[in-house]
């Protein structure tokens, strides 16, 4: 495991305000915020070295001080997979999630990337989303190469189509023998409607703790001002962990 702390010059907790309104100089208060962030910044990675430790878990640190964005994408390149907090914005202000950061992560990463909630529970069942496009069924292919020890967990297979089709996956039989070889146990369901209602609708009224597995991040500049990306629609309506993978 490879803990990446971004420390870029220009991210920082404390405003012009925080140094203006504490008493002495705003160089003498600059000094003792950026201490603080530093001490922040040291424990951080001291907690992450240390639950490596505790775990029994290989683990490289790799301190970023330049432009967060474009070394964690670089990073990316020689990683398998990539968790990060779906709330993350590299900023000290808030934004609406995903933020502007994640948006261009998910884009162009260049491995998996599992956005995760701040908190949530030991995973019990995994929601494949498939809708006949080939960046669906690469994405499980990826999920089952990087977790093989998750495919002993319930897995549904759910899919959307409109409301004159027949409720037949797309590709139905390839689709069930690709399925066969992978998650031989694996349920099916297929919904009508809009899928990105459909969908939300769907997953709010479980009670498992489940992972969702979903492809195409990617769309071209032109649709993506018209329709938002699915992986958005559940990261802001859900509280699950998303595994997202896109081929290029």
């Amino acid at each position: 495991m490879v803990g990446i702390f971004l420390e870029d010059f220009s991210y920082h907790s404390y405003s012009i305000y925080n140094m203006a309104v504490n008493n002495g100089p705003i160089e003498v208060n600059f000094d003792r915020l950026a201490d603080e962030d530093k001490s922040t910044r040291e424990h951080s990675v001291n907690h992450f070295k240390e639950i490596c430790r505790m775990s029994a878990i290989n683990h490289s640190i790799h301190r970023v001080e330049n432009f967060p964005l474009p070394q964690l994408l670089h990073e990316s390149i020689y990683a398998d997979v990539l968790v990060i907090d779906k709330k993350e914005t590299l900023t000290r202000f808030q934004q609406d999630v995903p933020s502007d950061f994640i948006r261009q992560l998910l884009i162009n990463a260049e491995c998996p990337v599992v956005v995760v909630p701040s908190n949530f529970d030991l995973i019990e069942k995994v929601l494949l989303l498939y809708d006949g496009e080939p960046s669906s069924v690469y994405a499980v292919k990826q999920f089952s190469y990087l977790f093989p020890n998750l495919k002993s967990l319930p897995t549904e297979v759910l899919s959307v189509k409109e409301e004159n089709e027949n409720l037949h996956l797309p590709d139905n039989r390839l689709m069930k023998e690709f399925m066969k070889r992978h998650y031989p146990d694996a349920t099916y369901k297929v919904l009508t409607g809009d899928p990105e209602k459909e969908i939300v609708h769907y997953l709010k009224n479980r009670h498992q703790n489940e992972l969702v597995i979903l492809g195409a991040y990617r769309r071209n500049t032109v649709s993506r001002w018209f329709k938002t990306s699915m992986a958005d629609e559940l990261m802001q309506q859900l509280k699950t962990p998303l595994f997202i993978a896109h081929t290029k």
